[in-house]
């Protein structure tokens, strides 16, 4: 581990374990969460009765990210946490370790309801996905919070509004656009491709960085459909699809996974897969 020895974070984890479950001192509650979008639908849904802490900060990869010191002390506080509960590797590696850290601590899945797609963790890039994983969220805050029901489910619903107007945006983007195959150096974007009939036809296949083989099957792959953009993630290294994109004679994008703000995100997004596809 980067910094601390594992026995001395489970140590840490040990010795903050009875204080757990408080709220803030403005009565807001504390409400820990993996990644930046689930925090974007948690203070879309809490508003001001909530303080959210992120365990995966921006420009972090939940691939390889581990949490500091102080990050287990305000899990330690927290009364909900919020996972996205798809097969995340930051929550395969530590969601055992933060309920310890915390045991009164409601743990709410995201995911409760969504069909997911082998090895492909990134649901909530799929806003029909996000519907599901706000009400998810927002039963969790009724759970715990009982005598602001209504103010959350109002929220909530607005928030949904908000969330289908986005899908029709896209669809709306997206009509006409014959050529419907994009080229991502990591294969975040099944849902969305699903979504709206895309092919996604990713570089990485494994996990791992691509071999020599994969990256001339890509290479040959962007010749034969005339895929001149290549997608990468900004939490990711692109050097492998700066080298594709110089054979191609074509350019490297950056498509972000992991807003900070999940709607404007989604419509930059799709505005700049449209101008890759036609």
């Amino acid at each position: 581990m980067r910094g601390f020895s594992r026995a001395f974070v489970f140590f840490l984890l040990i010795l903050m374990s009875s204080c757990g479950g408080r709220s803030t001192k403005a009565g807001k509650i504390t409400v820990a969460v993996t990644i930046l979008p689930l925090a974007d639908f948690v203070e879309n849904v809490g508003k001001d009765k909530v303080e959210v802490v992120v365990m995966v900060p921006p420009g972090a990869s939940p691939h390889t990210y581990e949490p500091t010191p102080e990050q287990l002390r305000k899990v330690s506080e927290a009364k909900m946490y919020v996972k996205v509960g798809s097969g995340v590797e930051f929550e395969l590696a530590w969601m055992d370790k933060l309920s310890k850290i915390n045991e009164d601590m409601t743990i709410v899945d995201s995911s409760e309801g969504i069909e997911i797609m082998e090895n492909d963790p990134h649901i909530w890039l799929s806003p029909k996905n996000a519907e599901k994983m706000v009400e998810n969220i927002c039963d969790g805050l009724v759970e715990v919070d009982p005598k602001s029901e209504r103010y959350y489910i109002g929220n909530k619903d607005a928030y949904i509004r908000r969330l289908k107007e986005l899908d029709g945006y896209i669809r709306e983007k997206l009509k006409g656009i014959e050529n419907r195959r994009f080229m991502v150096y990591h294969p975040a974007w099944g849902y969305f491709a699903s979504d709206y009939g895309l092919e996604q036809i990713s570089i990485k296949r494994s996990g791992k960085e691509p071999t020599v083989s994969e990256m001339k099957d890509a290479i040959e792959k962007a010749r034969k459909y005339n895929i001149e953009t290549i997608f990468v993630s900004p939490q990711l290294s692109t050097k492998g699809a700066q080298v594709i994109a110089k054979e191609i004679g074509g350019k490297v994008v950056p498509l972000d996974p992991l807003p900070g703000d999940y709607i404007d995100n989604m419509r930059t997004v799709v505005e700049q897969l449209v101008q890759a596809m036609r």
